[in-house]
């Protein structure tokens, strides 16, 4: 009887630690979120698996090693990226160069912080019977594109002009992000992409196509981490931790892809082929490396890479001012080459 009785107490002393070690470790939680900073990152798109290293944060804890609570906000565009830090519904724009332009042309007051992509991943795709092989051959065609706030517009538009063309001597279309549905249907002559669009409708019997990219005319950063003015000025701390996350978190897709690709299939929308997310993910990891990233270090600039593309933009009429990047471009929150 009494060994039974000290077997119960015994339990019951262990019931008692467990519970208090247990409510212990909850309250240490809630005290590292009570010091966890949010930042919220409004992205050009829906949560998409070359964004693994963003969406695998609840797995990773890239940010929150920093002291970062990081909040994922969707959109639709580039120019909707900007649209939600001017209204501070988001602290950070994931964005394309050329909405960039547009929001600076309008004479917002916008720091950009992160050279996300380097490389210019444009493009614009054709079936191979529609014969258009070359700018000029876009006349009087229809073309679709992401949105009307997208960098796939954009860089149409840019390609247009290089043509001598307006959007007047086109159709363009909104088709959303399967922007390739309508090509393989016949009821666009082309559309505006990017590699990583291209390489999926590949999968889906695409067929062959005609592939423009814009890189061969004007290469220029594709995507960049923007801010307010204010929001540099505020919260330069905050930033550069949110940067050195980043950072990590694309070091880390860059060295295990394979990785990336699984986690993707959980996080992303367009995630659920790992072998696709594979190729999606190094096409993405090749984009973010340019000859300033050897330099310096991920996310650097070549800041007259930008300049050319401001100025461009400026001579064939997209944008009514000369923008001036040098005084747009930060680069002392970006962390230094390991």
């Amino acid at each position: 009887m009494n060994a039974k009785r000290g077997f119960t107490g015994f339990m019951v002393l262990l019931l008692v630690l467990l519970t208090a070690c247990t409510a212990e470790t909850e309250q240490d939680q809630a005290s590292t979120d009570k010091k966890l900073e949010n930042i919220r990152v409004a992205s050009w798109s829906q949560p998409i698996s070359e964004q693994t290293n963003l969406l695998a944060e609840e797995e990773k804890n890239f940010f929150r090693d920093q002291g970062i609570q990081l909040t994922f906000i969707p959109g639709a565009g580039g120019a909707d990226a900007i649209k939600n830090i001017l209204t501070d519904k988001a602290d950070i724009a994931y964005t394309d160069s050329g909405s960039l332009f547009f929001a600076l042309d309008k004479g917002e007051k916008l720091r950009v912080i992160y050279n996300i992509y380097p490389q210019n991943v444009f493009n614009i795709v054709s079936l191979k019977e529609n014969n258009i092989t070359q700018p000029e051959d876009l006349k009087g065609k229809t073309i679709g594109v992401y949105s009307l706030s997208s960098g796939t517009r954009q860089n149409l538009l840019l390609l247009l002009h290089e043509a001598g063309l307006t959007e007047e001597d086109v159709t363009i279309v909104e088709t959303g992000i399967s922007n390739f549905a309508p090509l393989i249907q016949g009821q666009v002559d082309a559309t505006a992409a990017t590699d990583t669009g291209l390489y999926t409708a590949k999968q889906k019997d695409l067929g062959e196509v005609n592939v423009m990219e814009v890189k061969d005319y004007l290469n220029f950063p594709s995507d960049v981490f923007v801010v307010t003015e204010e929001t540099f000025q505020e919260k330069k701390e905050i930033l550069e931790k949110f940067l050195l996350g980043f950072r990590n978190s694309t070091q880390w897709m860059m060295d295990n892809p394979e990785e990336a690709a699984k986690l993707a299939v959980t996080y992303a929308i367009d995630g659920k082929d790992e072998a696709i997310n594979l190729e999606i993910i190094k096409l993405r990891n090749a984009a973010s490396v340019s000859e300033a990233t050897e330099e310096k270090g991920l996310g650097a600039f070549q800041v007259d890479a930008l300049q050319q593309a401001a100025d461009t933009y400026k001579r064939l009429g997209l944008i009514e001012n000369t923008l001036d990047m040098e005084a747009v471009v930060s680069e002392d929150l970006i962390p230094n080459k390991e």
